[in-house]
């Protein structure tokens, strides 16, 4: 597991990118906008987003945001999408 701070001035964006892994985004400060390839969605202060392996995505800032990036797995090694179920 590896975790990667993310800091966001008002009118940042992050191109749009895949990852290898699964990846979870929680936001820390802010409202972190997130677009899935077809639609944006806000990701609030406290909230958390789980994007799965070759989503296509992308971020933008409209305010100061900070979030955290939880990235489990490792590349090249087969993972499996995330899920919310429970067992």
């Amino acid at each position: 597991m590896r975790v990667v701070g993310l800091s966001l001035e008002a009118g940042q964006e992050i191109p749009e990118h895949r990852n290898a892994i699964p990846v979870a985004l929680i936001v820390t400060v802010g409202t972190l906008q997130f677009h899935d390839g077809v639609t944006w969605a806000e990701v609030e202060a406290g909230q958390m987003l789980l994007i799965n392996p070759g989503e296509r995505h992308r971020y933008r800032a409209d305010v100061v945001t900070s979030a955290y990036l939880v990235y489990a797995g490792l590349p090249g090694v087969r993972s499996r999408p995330w899920t919310l179920r429970r067992r």
